[in-house]
Order: structure tokens, then C-alpha cells, then sequence
């Protein structure tokens, strides 16, 4: 009698099928990555308040000055420092903090290893990381002298209850864990080294511009992913939708700086010879007018040093923009029309005060042959002066000029830009005028 042969046995199939394996075991190391560079512990509340000496709390307010800390932390005057500020970045809308000492919504219940912690890594007392709209990763090269004169001034002003706004961020920059991969790219924590080649004076401003005042946070490029390009510091970046110029031998400046200029055009936002200051800029001089007066001197010495090695702009004859006349354009020339249209508009709206000249009590403006913004490779700080005006703050006696966004059309003022590019500065003409116009006065 035949054996009937057992059947076989069916295989178990693999749990993860080799594509899966090739797909799940990366995406889990990946993940595993993700949380080492993104998880940091939160630091305990302190219990009691500090108690710092009046010298050291002084001295933490030049600190703050020169790092312009109100002029990002203030949205009203009357509240310093309670944050709520937005600051437009490509990625979204960040809002600024709450950094009175009030226990709640400020950083009330932050240690100084906490404060310190924020400043040289991004991250907050409860652990989640910073957005790099604040420049943490200058203020990383901070001496941990000047970090606790910091500390002592912010935890010594008033408590202030203002919670903190959700910001408004372009997906995926909403998902902070991927602040993590960005420190890895731009976050370079090793400690300022003086240069031995130069002086006390330069090396203190040098430091003060790249740890303190994080000048190259807007005149430095950004790559894509928000960082500033280190290959080309200081060539001249973007800051709240202005132009913020050249501070090296790129300077678009038609008119050398010196020492002297720079000093008071930092501490008054005015020099001689040089436009007044508009945009950020304004904040920036309004808070080093605080600073001390030596850091300020120290801080002009590094800048003249970078800008002297610029070669002065062939400046035209004053006569180029009086309003006696349109200057005769070549045969043909196709833009006669934009040209006709925007010397109307000079003589219309700036030739009254900017043909005047300028005197220190005078009414009259700075010839605008001197004007950087007409000098700058991207028309969009001229717009926004055009536009908006330069005022000065509250009950401060200053140089103003008014805004005239509200009187001239998107055609009249793109035909202005152009008139005073081709006439002012003889340079050649802004590409795309009209298109960065119209995205400039988008409200």
C-alpha cells in the first residue's frame, strides 16, 4: 500500500519585505538623528529672583543697546521689551518675545544658564527650539561676561504680562524640529578669536559687529534655507524688505566714509555727505545713541576699515537733476516716455528740498547724486523712502522727510526710480522695476 508523502509546509513570508527594509531602516535612523539634534531638556524654573550690582546692570544696558534688543522686542513704546513685533522673513511671519522678567510670559522663571543657553544654542528654558529670526547664531560668540550684564539688565527691567503670539509660518517651516537641521548647516559655535594683526580698538569692534550688533544678519546674503552666505560676508543683504548695502569693498557708497562720518551717522542716524538713515537702519541708530561711546568709536574703526578699501562712485555734475529742464535722452530712446514721466514727478515732489542744499539748520535735503539708495544694486530701500518717508521717533528733534506712497501710482513711482537711477547715479537701469515696485508697496 503506497505512503501518501506529508505536505509540505508553507513558508512563513518575512515580516518586512526587502523594499520595506530598504525604506523603513533609513526613515528609523533618520528619525533616530532627528531627535538627538532637536530634543534638549528643559531647565528648572528658578525660584528666586537674582540680585545684581548697579555697575553691572548699567553696563548690561549699553550691551543692550548696541545689539538693538528693543528695536526687535518692542512693538510699543510705552511696553520695552514685551515682544510681540513681527518680523517678515521668507518663511513666514515670526513674532518676537516676551523678555521682561515677568514669571508668566516673559523670562521671569529663566536662570542665567537658561539665558545663556538661548543665546549661544536657540533654544528655550522649556526646550523647544528658537527660530533664527532671533540671530542666535551671533550672539553665540557673546563673552559670558557680557551674557550676565545682559542677564542683569532684562531681569531688572519691569514685569511686563504679555503672552507670547502664535507665528505665522509657510509650511513646512511651521514644524520647529527642522530648526535642528538648519543649526547643523549655519550654527557655528566656536568662541570669537581676536585678529592679532590688528588693534584693541578694531578687534573691539569687530567684535561688537559680529557677536553683539550682528551687522551681518542683514548685510550678508542668505542662502535658500535662511542662512547667511559665508562666502560672501558682508557683500550686502535684505532686512525687513529694504536693501540693506555693502559693508566691505562692494559698498555702492558715491561718496567715501570716514571715521569721523561714520560715528555720528551710527549715533544719530546723519553724516554729512550721506543720506539719512530709513528702515531698519533708523532703529539700529536710535539704540547705539545709548551705547557707549567708546564701543560705538571702536565699532566705526572696524566699519572704516571695511569701507575704505570701496572705490568712490563716479558721481555726476549737481546740474544732472535740476528741474530747469529734462536732460536731453539719445535719439530712439525707447524710455523717453518713463523718463518724461519721472522727472515730472522730481520736480513735482523733490526738487523743492533736495535742490536746496543741505545745511544743519537748514530745511534743505541732500542732494540726491549722494543718495546711496539710488547706488544700490535693488531699487527696493528707494522705493520704501519714496514711499513711506523717513520719520523720526517721537518728540525727537531730527531730519525727516515725508512719504509720498499715498500720492504718487505704482507707474509714477517706478518712473521716479528710474529718472533718478539714469540721471542721479548714471547707472544702468534696475531690472524687473516695475514687477519689485508693485511687491514693495503691497501692504
Amino acid at each position: 500500500m503506497d505512503q501518501q508523502a506529508p505536505s509540505a509546509r508553507p513558508r512563513r513570508r518575512p515580516i518586512f519585505s526587502p523594499i520595506l527594509r530598504i525604506v523603513f531602516v533609513p526613515a528609523l535612523v533618520l528619525a533616530v538623528v532627528a531627535f538627538a539634534l532637536m530634543w534638549r531638556p528643559a531647565i528648572a524654573p528658578q525660584q528666586q529672583a537674582p540680585v545684581f550690582d548697579a555697575a553691572t546692570v548699567a553696563q548690561g544696558g549699553r550691551l543692550a543697546a548696541l545689539g538693538s534688543c528693543a528695536a526687535c522686542h518692542t512693538a510699543e513704546p510705552s511696553r520695552p521689551y514685551a515682544g510681540g513685533l513681527p518680523l517678515a522673513t521668507p518663511f513666514g511671519t515670526v513674532y518676537s518675545t516676551n523678555i521682561t522678567p515677568d514669571r508668566a510670559t516673559g523670562i521671569g522663571a529663566w536662570s542665567e544658564e537658561a539665558f545663556t543657553r538661548a543665546l549661544r544654542a536657540g533654544v528655550s528654558r522649556d526646550g523647544h527650539l528658537l527660530y533664527p529670526a532671533f540671530p542666535y547664531d551671533h550672539y553665540t560668540r557673546l563673552s559670558q561676561a557680557d551674557i550676565h550684564a545682559l542677564y542683569a539688565w532684562f531681569m531688572t527691567r519691569s514685569a511686563l504680562d504679555a503672552p507670547a503670539r502664535g507665528n505665522d509660518m509657510r509650511f513646512p517651516f511651521g514644524v520647529r524640529p527642522l530648526v535642528a537641521f538648519w543649526n547643523v548647516l549655519y550654527l557655528d559655535r566656536d568662541p570669537w578669536q581676536p585678529d592679532p594683526q590688528r588693534g584693541a580698538e578694531w578687534n573691539r569692534g569687530a567684535y561688537i559687529a559680529d557677536a553683539l550688533s550682528h551687522c551681518g544678519a542683514c548685510h550678508t546674503p542668505r542662502t535658500r534655507l535662511g542662512g547667511t552666505d559665508k562666502h560672501r560676508t558682508l557683500d550686502g543683504g535684505e532686512a525687513e524688505g529694504w536693501y540693506a548695502p555693502a559693508l566691505n569693498a562692494r559698498s555702492p557708497s558715491p561718496l567715501p566714509w570716514t571715521r569721523a562720518d561714520l560715528v555720528s551717522y551710527l549715533r544719530s542716524g546723519i553724516a554729512p555727505g550721506h543720506a539719512a538713515a530709513g528702515g531698519p537702519m533708523q532703529g539700529v541708530a536710535e539704540n547705539l545713541r545709548l551705547a557707549d561711546p567708546r564701543d560705538v568709536e571702536a565699532l566705526a574703526a572696524w566699519l572704516h576699515a571695511s569701507l575704505e578699501k570701496a572705490p568712490a562712485q563716479a558721481r555726476p555734475a549737481a546740474a544732472a537733476l535740476r528741474a530747469d529742464g529734462l536732460p536731453a535722452p539719445g535719439e530712439g530712446d525707447a524710455d523717453l516716455a518713463r523718463m518724461r514721466l519721472g522727472h515730472e514727478v522730481y520736480v513735482g515732489a523733490c526738487a523743492r528740498c533736495h535742490e536746496a542744499g543741505r545745511a544743519p539748520s537748514s530745511g534743505g535735503a541732500l542732494p540726491l547724486q549722494q543718495a546711496i539708495a539710488l547706488y544700490d544694486p535693488d531699487p527696493r530701500s528707494l522705493i520704501h523712502i519714496v514711499g513711506d518717508g523717513i520719520e523720526p521717533p517721537d518728540g525727537e528733534p531730527a531730519r525727516w522727510m515725508p512719504g509720498f506712497g499715498a500720492m504718487l501710482t505704482d507707474a509714477q513711482t517706478a518712473a521716479l526710480a528710474a529718472y533718478l537711477r539714469r540721471y542721479g547715479a548714471r547707472q544702468q537701469p534696475w531690472a524687473d522695476l516695475d514687477d519689485t515696485v508693485r511687491k514693495a508697496r503691497q501692504p
